[in-house]
């Protein structure tokens, strides 16, 4: 049974057509992941879908009844609720229900004895649909929730504006795990998981036995849930029934053909124009020239293949420095409490640094720490003199309503237009995406963004804090390849061994 029917979408945001008559069908309990490049559109379709944007032409039918969940980690929530609050919300009818079960109890003392049995028989029916709901198993699916994301239960009691990015995120991913829906619409559920919990969030999906359709550029984590997969290619969406092995394969295969096809559509069109130019103005040869122009008029013109945009990463060595770049001596990080044992460590000049350990463990602390945005609770650092540290944070705090193009050249404003647009070109950002405001751009493609603004500052010290979040396979392979040619001192946040394990000397594990 068709649970979601996409008819004839078209979608464009400003000059840029992300979707033109594209078609789409998901079946009940299809397991379906959805693939495509930086800035295809595969995350402004499941905002179409979860009736977050409206197409620009065409429908989006769902099934009469369907719940349906949306992953959003940039979802607006109230930093100042507890994650138990914002957790047992998902439960707030069944706690209503039980409450009002105490209240019929409480009513008896002082209700008319005939009506006993009414009362008494309605809390009965109450009490059966919350065992129907596993009311009373409520903490401990929160519990497997929790536990199964690499968080621990301690959590429920803090506040979500105390979580670091990471478990911000796994939060408003279990929240949605918990809401019993008939369909997930999951954008990158792996960011800021490690493989232990990517494991299990595998294991939860394939025994989901309802719908999804999940966007990720997590190749191992596309193989081991994919059944279908829908790909955005030339602004439509094409239907890979089988896995994501099938998928690479056909994919492949399509490509060649198309790039042929369209290669020798492309030869005959030229031949036919040169004829219709050399006879059009023959009194002998115009009739049979004007008869090729309606027919070239009428041919179904084939798209040429899109191909990764090139992208240029480098980053800028600054100042030569000393041998000791940073020493750090008992140094004991966190807000109120230490997160973890005082931490020692020296890092020498042209060293590159993996910072590795469990969410919520501190690695985004330590940075801030050393960064000075946060005050140790004790012990020291030292930066040697003369450091110039380029910082990229974790979070995206790009204000949504500039543009690209705004951004830069207020980072540089000695820059021209044609400089502006030459970089963001070099990090795939295209002249219409420039123009565009950064609220209407995928995470991806923001992250680009973030990586332009960085292109023109000169260091001897890059501290990157999950850089490779949103990143599709190509762009994470040329960042990879400027970190190992960069020559000054690297510290890396990742939780992807496959990134950092070429790049980095060492590890350093927060535990």
């Amino acid at each position: 049974m068709s649970l979601l029917d996409v008819t004839n979408l078209t979608f464009s945001y400003d000059n840029d057509l992300l979707y033109e008559d594209a078609n789409l069908r998901l079946f009940e309990g299809e397991h379906a992941v959805l693939v495509g490049k930086n800035g295809a559109g595969k995350s402004t379709l499941l905002k179409i879908l979860s009736k977050n944007l409206s197409p620009d032409k065409g429908e989006v039918s769902w099934l009469s009844g369907q719940k349906v969940g949306y992953l959003d980690q940039y979802a607006k929530i109230d930093d100042k609720l507890t994650v138990k609050s914002y957790l047992y919300d998902v439960f707030l009818p069944l706690f209503e229900k039980e409450e009002l079960i105490q209240t019929l109890y409480e009513s008896i003392g002082t209700a008319d004895p005939k009506d006993y049995d009414k009362i008494l028989n309605r809390a009965h029916r109450l009490e059966e649909e919350l065992q129907k709901d596993n009311f009373y198993a409520i903490s401990s699916t929160i519990s497997n929730i929790i536990n199964g994301l690499g968080l621990n239960m301690e959590v429920l009691d803090q506040q979500i504006k105390t979580l670091s990015g990471g478990m911000r995120a796994k939060i408003i991913l279990g929240k949605l795990l918990l809401e019993d829906c008939d369909v997930l619409l999951l954008d990158e559920p792996t960011n800021f998981l490690d493989i232990k919990h990517i494991d299990w969030l595998i294991k939860f999906l394939n025994g989901f036995n309802k719908a999804f359709i999940v966007v990720s550029h997590d190749e191992y984590f596309l193989r081991q849930i994919a059944t279908t997969v829908f790909a955005v290619e030339g602004k439509t969406i094409l239907r890979y029934k089988g896995n994501f092995e099938f998928y690479l394969n056909e994919h492949q295969l399509r490509v060649q053909t198309q790039q042929k096809t369209y290669q020798a559509q492309q030869k005959f069109i030229e031949k036919t124009e040169d004829y219709i130019k050399r006879n059009i103005v023959r009194a002998s040869t115009t009739k049979m020239a004007q008869s090729r122009r309606k027919m070239l008029k009428k041919l179904v013109r084939v798209h040429k293949p899109v191909l990764d945009k090139k992208i240029h990463i480098e980053f800028l060595y600054g100042n030569s420095v000393g041998r000791e770049v940073l020493k750090v001596k008992d140094l004991s990080i966190g807000y109120e409490t230490p997160l973890v044992e005082p931490i020692e460590f020296i890092v020498r000049k042209g060293e590159k640094v993996a910072i590795t350990g469990k969410n919520g463990v501190g690695k985004s602390t330590m940075i801030k720490t050393l960064m000075g945005i946060i005050p140790p609770l004790e012990g020291s650092f030292d930066w040697i003199d003369n450091t110039q540290i380029l910082y990229y944070e974790q979070d995206i705090n790009l204000e949504d309503k500039y543009t690209p193009f705004e951004l830069v050249h207020h980072e540089n404003p000695e820059l021209d237009r044609k400089d502006i647009l030459s970089i963001l070109a070099q990090f795939g950002i295209t002249f219409d995406m420039a123009s565009r405001a950064l609220g209407t751009l995928s995470g991806g493609e923001k992250t680009k963004v973030k990586f332009a603004l960085t292109r023109t500052h000169k260091s001897n010290v890059i501290i990157l804090d999950e850089p490779t979040n949103h990143l599709d396979k190509h762009a994470k392979l040329v960042l990879k390849e400027a970190l190992i040619k960069y020559p000054g001192t690297v510290i890396l946040v990742s939780h992807e061994k496959s990134f950092y394990e070429e790049i980095c000397d060492y590890e350093i594990h927060l535990s």
